[in-house]
């Protein structure tokens, strides 16, 4: 089955292109390189370096490829860049996304996996949220995110198209053996952050705001370890061409944890002292996010092999010990 992986070149992505072949899938990438990585993407894969906006691009991959499936991780995903810049992703990941569906339609490619996000609930009203929950995205991330559901889902009605959304929210580590991790500039999401403090790359961790109505004050988030994250898409891809109809799932541990305690976990797995400060409140943080993923294990038989935040932090953290400059590390120069 020949899989096309949208943004196979970011952090997630490459994590996806990377068990797919592993697992027997053929392969063929896109990815623009604005947030990816190309030494990142396996070598089997087939790569096209373009954007998911350019019609004529997106046709000439498709006229190469016979594509059987896609599944769509490309997007702009920062949640305060969002609050400033809203319509450079509804361009991008809406806009996009259009372009992907009308040439999955031209070429009649009918299931597609996609990579969505807890943000389309917003602030909850239950923890942990249920797929059941209402969707009030409080940053235009979020929004986007819901957009591009909708989008799914009058496909599916119009053209036959079947998909799965999957949503959820903070990704994080590596895989096993750190040969591809986490790689980002700006870095913006919070264990990098923080271990990229522990390796002295910063001087201190910011914590945004310690007056929310949690117990400790931080904002509560569940974590995904990137390769459990991967196993559920491909899982999807998989149930897709069972034959299923098209569903969401929510991706999460059922367990949230707060910036503190994130600190303390990655002080205890590298040793570090790792300073910090709090500092204001970012725009459009919900206080707490935490993700039922019961749903995703009873249908689509989804396991996490990941259940400790401290093996997911040190899953990382031998990343970013062996690639202390990201992808500008060249393998040859490791220890």
């Amino acid at each position: 089955m020949t899989v096309l992986v949208l943004g196979g070149a970011g952090y997630i992505g490459s994590h996806g292109v990377d068990q797919l072949i592993e697992k027997g899938f053929d392969v063929a990438v896109v990815d623009n390189l604005q947030t990816g990585h190309k030494e990142a993407v396996a070598k089997k894969a087939r790569f096209y370096e373009g954007d998911i906006r350019d019609k004529a691009f997106m046709a000439s991959v498709f006229e190469k490829e016979a594509v059987e499936g896609v599944i769509h991780f490309a997007a702009n995903s920062l949640v305060g860049e969002s609050m400033e810049n809203p319509l450079m992703y509804f361009n991008n990941n809406v806009y996009g996304t259009q372009v992907v569906l009308e040439m999955m339609g031209k070429y009649g490619v009918k299931l597609i996996v996609f990579s969505s996000s807890a943000a389309t609930y917003g602030e909850p009203k239950e923890v942990p949220i249920l797929e059941t929950a209402e969707t009030h995205p409080e940053n235009p991330y979020g929004e986007s995110k819901l957009m591009m559901e909708s989008m799914l889902k009058w496909c599916d009605q119009a053209y036959d198209m079947k998909f799965v959304a999957l949503r959820y929210f903070n990704v994080a580590g590596a895989k096993a053996d750190g040969s591809i991790g986490e790689d980002h500039d700006p870095e913006t999401h919070l264990v990098p952050i923080i271990l990229q403090t522990a390796l002295g790359q910063r001087e201190k961790l910011k914590i945004f705001g310690d007056d929310y109505h949690t117990p400790d004050g931080t904002c509560i988030r569940d974590y995904v370890q990137v390769t459990d994250l991967i196993n559920a898409h491909i899982l999807a891809l998989q149930y897709l061409k069972d034959g299923h109809e098209s569903n969401i799932f929510n991706l999460g541990s059922n367990e949230g944890f707060s910036v503190k305690e994130m600190l303390e976990a990655a002080r205890e797995v590298t040793g570090k002292e790792i300073p910090a400060e709090v500092v204001e409140r970012r725009a459009g943080d919900p206080s707490t996010l935490v993700a039922s993923s019961d749903k995703a294990k009873a249908i689509l038989g989804w396991q996490p092999a990941y259940t400790s935040i401290k093996d997911i932090i040190a899953s990382a953290w031998n990343w970013h010990e062996s690639h202390p400059q990201g992808y500008g590390t060249p393998a040859s120069e490791k220890e």
